[in-house]
């Protein structure tokens, strides 16, 4: 007899769902990937070569945009970015309570105040009305966060806060907006090629933008904010500001050329899963509350559901159940503003952001990547089962 049978969850001794833990993320990497990377390890150069230019360009060709600067992570990118658009010191930038403390923690190495405002029920992404709410004189600009994978309304931040908008998109590679590239939409647009994203560099961002000096001061800022002076000599240089290394290795950019060709599978694939979590989830509707957003306009970098009635007190044991099942939930993410950093800094407090917190109490992220198999799939869904008590 199946030991499954039994019906005793494994967080109680039971035998799990499976032997060998899901990640809820992981990279695929394919042959192809590990022959570009070895081909290009016996190039004269590791790094500030032709492969950094020739990922560029593709990558602003796939979202849209005149430019893009490639840079060695997400958080880099974030950083880039706000120095690019000038926030300065005294100054503020309006940032929704659930995304990683990147979008936030930028700001305040640029001097800057973040300033919070609480989501949309309907997308979970930032709202365009308590966004506008937050603005003061010291609003430089706001930074939305395409949360999980769906878009957020870059006309309805504008129109309402009266401010550019600017967009932490690691999560949204491949999404659309108004049938254009998500990060299109934006005054500029962040992304990110972590292992778990929608294509790797190993480590990398980029910041995404049509605005040609944003652009330059990126690139300039990447590397050290040097500017050669050919007029002196060809060892000329002159630094007026302080900048930074952020400069993406070649190494990590002929991965990405590699990886940027696969981005419509690996597309694909995630919305396949994520419409078949839909289907599959559909008997679990008293208990969970599935992720907003339509399928074919949502990247699905994450598919986070929301634990309902008596299950919404025991998020954590839903969760260590879980994972003595062998599923790897995970959750994106504790709401910033009850981080020690915000609450100590800027006297946050739970009642602040409603919205955000009823998330952050409920949430819990599913596995999706695009190596991921239906039978995977299956046994998430057998799990959730078990733990919840459906009969799916």
């Amino acid at each position: 007899m199946d030991p499954r049978s039994t019906g005793r969850l494994a967080i109680d001794g039971g035998a799990p769902v499976r032997e060998h833990p899901l990640p809820y993320g992981r990279q695929t990497i394919e042959d192809d990937d590990v022959a570009a990377v070895a081909t290009m390890l016996r190039e004269p150069l590791l790094t500030t070569g032709p492969h950094v230019a020739a990922f560029e360009a593709a990558l602003a060709a796939r979202c849209g945009v005149g430019h893009a600067v490639a840079v060695n992570n997400g958080t880099t990118a974030l950083h880039a970015m706000y120095v690019a658009a000038e926030l300065r010191e005294g100054d503020e930038v309006v940032v929704p309570p659930v995304t990683f403390a990147a979008t936030a923690v930028a700001a305040l190495w640029c001097g800057a105040r973040p300033v919070f405002a609480d989501l949309d029920p309907d997308t979970l992404n930032l709202s365009a009305a308590r966004a506008a709410d937050a603005v003061t004189p010291r609003t430089r600009f706001v930074t939305t966060v395409d949360f999980a994978g769906l878009a957020s309304d870059a006309d309805a931040l504008r129109d309402a806060t009266q401010r550019p908008v600017y967009c932490d998109g690691a999560h949204s590679l491949g999404a659309t907006a108004q049938g254009r590239p998500a990060q299109s939409t934006f005054a500029a647009a962040t992304t990110s090629f972590h292992p778990v994203k929608h294509i790797t560099t190993g480590e990398g961002g980029a910041v995404l933008t049509d605005d040609a000096e944003l652009a330059a001061r990126v690139r300039r800022f990447r590397h050290h904010n040097l500017v050669l002076m050919p007029e002196v000599g060809p060892w000329a240089y002159d630094i007026a500001e302080p900048g930074m290394n952020y400069r993406l290795p070649d190494i990590n950019a002929a991965l990405g050329v590699s990886q940027l060709a696969k981005l419509d599978r690996f597309l694909a694939r995630r919305r396949a899963l994520a419409q078949r979590y839909r289907s599959l989830l559909a008997p679990f509707a008293e208990v969970l509350e599935g992720p907003p957003g339509e399928v074919g306009a949502h990247a699905w970098h994450l598919f986070i559901v929301r634990v309902r009635g008596a299950f919404a007190q025991r998020r954590r044991w839903v969760f260590d159940a879980l994972r003595a099942e062998g599923i790897g939930v995970q959750m994106h993410y504790a709401p910033l503003h009850l981080h020690t950093l915000f609450r100590e800094r800027f006297g946050h407090a739970e009642g602040d952001f409603p919205v955000a917190e009823d998330y952050g109490r409920r949430a819990v992220s599913l596995p999706i990547f695009p190596g991921m198999t239906d039978a995977d799939q299956d046994d998430v869904v057998e799990a959730l089962a078990r733990v919840l008590g459906v009969k799916p």
